[in-house]
């Protein structure tokens, strides 16, 4: 599994990798999570307002910090 963070830095950015680690190290499932700055790649998503999360190609959120119960979805799907 693949989780990109789309964000150039922001604070709700960092705070989206935060809980995604956490809910990754709780479950233990496996993923390589890529913090992603490029604008122009973030761009290339559609995405105008992060944080974004993609999961595995295919976009999750745009424009807020996800919880951990989403993140629980997302990763057990």
């Amino acid at each position: 599994m693949k989780i990109e963070i789309l964000g150039t830095g922001c604070a709700k950015c960092k705070k989206t990798k935060e809980i995604i680690e956490k809910v990754l190290k709780e479950t233990g499932v496996e993923a390589e999570v890529v913090k992603v700055e490029d604008v122009e790649k973030i761009l290339n998503y559609g995405v105008m307002v992060t944080p974004a999360v993609v999961v595995d190609g295919d976009l999750k959120t745009v424009g807020k910090t996800p919880d951990e119960k989403e993140v629980r979805k997302w990763i057990s799907q």
